[in-house]
Formats: structure tokens, C-alpha cells, sequence
């Protein structure tokens, strides 16, 4: 980031940090004035880091994105916000980075469950807020983490007591109307042991260019299950970047399922830690034209013995999209009888098109099963020639065969509803002639 930069944001950081929430809380003033320094030092990341050295964010340096401090100048669609919700669940709708009571739907949750809004979290339970903020993550980890920490206007606290099953899914709809709007959020999400739920986090935005930063830190307990869905449908003329950072404790069951269609550049992290027995499974679908730019990064730290991860991402690419995929499996020196495996595939449907890939598999304890696998090609000539030998001409033959490529992941999806509403994205960015949605 350029000194020029770095001021801008520091002088603009002065005029908005008194409306931030939890402004009136000393460990937090710190945490965010100290996040605040170390993102001035260093500012967002850059090439020059191994991490992201496939993804230049420098374009975002170039336009002072700001948090807005009163309600949108133009009415919301509630018909638009409606076409990503999902009926049969619970919905909590953060409109340009803050918490909507009016447009989030939560009648009928049960009495334990804890949903709030960051800022009335940080005003009613403080200190539960203080004992989880920044231990999934630490703001070190890059500068998008520690541009969170200090900017983060608003976001969620969920809390899920122990045994507590959720009859059905709780959805995080993240919103964006405005032009030129900073929607910086922080999610912590703590699931108690042996408890089990099903969450949705939907990102969505008008058709304009915006900055959406979030970061949700996920605590899973013992024996608990959480599968925890993304959909990220921003628009084309925005620049994404989120991060979820999963703690598994003892036992605990965590799957991540990952779906990448919008931004003009876009990122995620997902890094999970395992400890004993756990398990944690991470599957992933990025399809990008014109000159979207992908970008996804996995971490699975195996930490104690006896875990298991399973890994799947694939990558459809046309026009002069990039993807990039780095996946990380970090084996420790005491993570004995460890089971892993990480698989990634790509296809290009254009020449121009580009797919970065780097497997990564770091053991140091040598009672250990991993693999990890790479494919990045165009469709298979003989698949397509067989089709062809049935009768099916040959545009429809390549559109079944790229949609059945992207189709295996969007059938990973229990929720019929996100399923549906999955599939209808990725129809809309790829339409092609031949392939009915009532075949997928």
C-alpha cells in the first residue's frame, strides 16, 4: 500500500471511529487502534507475500472505500433481498455492513439461541464478545485481518448452547446498495458441545463497485456439528474478501461448503484447526468470466491425533478469468494416525483463461495418510465425440459436459433451497444452450 494510501485511510479512520460500535469498551478501543497501526505499517497484502502471490489487491489502494454512517440514500428492494433469502430458515440481514432488525426474520428461534447484531452484542454481553474476538484469528495473520479489527462497523454474534439442535438452517445475508460503500463485518460464531446447526452466509450487491470485508471466527465444541455454507454472489464491479477461521475442538464435526461466482476480484480464507478425533471437510466451486480474478486459500491444521480432513475444490473458467487455488495441510509433530486428503480441479473453457494452483503438504509426524491431487485442462475430446455419437450436437454436448463438471459440487448442498438458489446463480452466469435446470 502506498503512504498516500495509508493516510487517506488513517485521517478517514479518525472521522469514522466514533461511530463504530464498542467505542466505550478500553479493550476494544486498544485492539482496534493497535490493528490500526499494524495495517498502516503494512497494508493490504501484496505479491511479494508467498500467500498471495497469484492475487494483486493494489487495485482496491486506489479508491478510499467508506463505511456508511446513515441509512442509504435510496430505498431497499425488499423483492431483490428476498430472491436470496431463504424461506424455510432463519434470516439476519446486514444492510452496507450493519445489522437490520427490520429486514432479518426471527421469530420462532429458540429461547437459548443468542443472535445479535456486533454492536448490540458488544453493548449487552461484552465480555463474551472480549473471550472470542481474535482467538480464532489474530490480526497478524495478513492486512485485510487487521483492516477488519480496526474498520469492522458491525456483524453478528451467534450462539448456539450445548445440545441444541437447530430444526433448520440460520442464514447471514450480507447486503450491499450503495456505490462506492465499505461493508466491513465481524461474525463469531460459537457452537456449544454436542450441539448441531446448518448456517448459510449469502453475499450479495448492487450492481456497482464496493468493498465487502468480512471475517467470521467459528468455535466448534466437543462432539459438535456444524456445516456452514457461502455463497458469494457479489457483483461483478466488486472487490470481496472474506475469511472464515474455524477452532474444532475435541470431536467436533465441521464442513465448510464454498461457492465463488461474483466480484471482480475476490478472496477467501478458510482455515481450519483440529484437534483429537475431529473431522473437517472443506469443498469448494469458483466459476469466473470476462476478467474476474478468484482467488481461495485453504489451511487444515491438524494439530492432535486421529483427525480427518477431505478437501475438494473445482475451478470453471472462461473469458480471461483467473482462479487461484492454494491449499495448505499442516500435519504436526504430535498429530500421529492422521487422515488427509485434498483434490483440486480446474476447467478452462477459454485459452485466455488462467488457473493457479499450489498444493501444500507439510508433515512432521511420521504415522501419517495424506495425498493431494491437481488436474487443470479443457474437456475431454472423447466425452465430448461420444455425446456427439448419440446424437447431441456438439455446443450442447460441451455445455452438459461443463455443467455436470460444476454440478457434482452444487449436489454436495442438503438445503434444497440453497441448492436451487446455487444452481439459479450459476445458470445465470453461464447460460448455455442445451442444459435445462431441470436436469441438475
Amino acid at each position: 500500500m502506498s503512504a498516500v494510501t495509508q493516510s487517506r485511510y488513517a485521517a478517514a479512520y479518525d472521522t469514522v471511529a466514533p461511530a463504530l460500535p464498542g467505542r466505550d469498551l478500553p479493550w476494544l478501543s486498544k485492539r482496534r487502534l493497535d490493528a490500526l497501526a499494524q495495517f498502516a505499517a503494512g497494508g493490504f497484502p501484496s505479491p511479494r507475500e508467498e500467500e498471495w502471490r497469484y492475487t494483486n489487491v493494489s487495485a482496491i489502494e486506489k479508491k478510499l472505500f467508506s463505511p456508511l454512517l446513515a441509512a442509504p440514500a435510496s430505498e431497499v428492494d425488499q423483492a431483490w433481498i428476498d430472491s436470496y433469502r431463504l424461506q424455510d430458515a432463519w434470516s439476519i440481514v446486514l444492510l452496507n455492513g450493519r445489522f437490520s432488525a427490520e429486514l432479518s426474520k426471527l421469530a420462532s428461534l429458540p429461547d437459548m439461541v443468542l443472535v445479535l447484531g456486533m454492536a448490540e452484542a458488544l453493548a449487552q454481553h461484552p465480555e463474551r464478545v472480549e473471550s472470542h474476538l481474535g482467538k480464532a484469528v489474530a490480526d497478524s495473520e495478513h492486512g485485510f485481518v487487521a483492516f477488519n479489527t480496526a474498520w469492522f462497523s458491525d456483524g453478528l454474534f451467534v450462539h448456539i448452547p450445548a445440545k441444541q439442535v437447530l430444526a433448520k438452517p440460520l442464514q447471514l445475508l450480507h447486503v450491499v446498495t450503495e456505490p462506492d460503500a465499505l461493508a466491513t463485518t465481524r461474525n463469531l460464531i460459537v457452537v456449544d458441545p454436542m450441539a448441531q446447526a446448518e448456517i448459510v452466509e449469502t453475499y450479495t450487491g448492487a450492481d456497482c463497485a464496493y468493498l465487502s470485508a468480512g471475517v467470521s471466527e467459528v468455535f466448534v465444541g466437543a462432539n459438535a456439528d456444524l456445516a456452514l455454507y457461502k455463497l458469494q454472489a457479489e457483483s461483478t464491479k466488486a472487490y470481496h474478501f472474506g475469511g472464515t477461521y474455524a477452532v474444532q475442538a475435541r470431536d467436533a464435526r465441521f464442513a465448510h461448503h464454498n461457492y465463488a461466482f461474483g466480484g471482480l476480484l475476490a478472496r477467501s480464507d478458510i482455515h481450519a484447526d483440529l484437534d483429537q478425533a475431529s473431522a473437517c471437510l472443506l469443498n469448494g466451486l469458483y466459476v469466473g468470466g470476462k476478467r474476474q480474478h478468484i482467488d481461495n486459500h485453504t489451511r487444515i491444521n491438524h494439530l492432535k491425533p486421529y483427525a480427518t480432513s477431505r478437501e475438494l475444490y473445482k475451478g470453471v473458467l472462461d473469458d480471461r478469468a483467473r482462479g487461484v487455488f492454494q491449499g495448505r495441510v499442516i500435519v504436526a509433530e504430535d498429530a500421529q494416525k492422521t487422515d488427509s486428503e485434498m483434490s483440486n480441479r480446474n476447467l478452462l473453457l477459454s485459452n485466455d483463461a488462467e488457473a493457479d494452483t499450489k498444493p501444500q503438504l507439510e508433515i512432521y509426524a511420521d504415522d501419517v495418510k495424506c495425498g493431494h491431487g491437481v488436474t487443470v485442462g479443457q474437456l475431454d475430446e472423447k466425452s465430448v465425440f461420444y455425446l456427439q455419437s448419440r446424437g447431441v450436437d456438439e455446443e450442447t454436448a460441451r455445455n452438459m459436459l461443463t455443467f455436470a463438471f460444476a454440478n457434482e459440487m452444487v449436489d454436495k448442498i442438503k438445503i434444497r433451497e440453497l441448492h436451487d438458489l446455487v444452481l439459479g446463480e450459476l445458470l445465470q452466469r453461464f447460460p448455455q444452450q442445451g442444459v435445462e435446470k431441470a436436469w441438475l
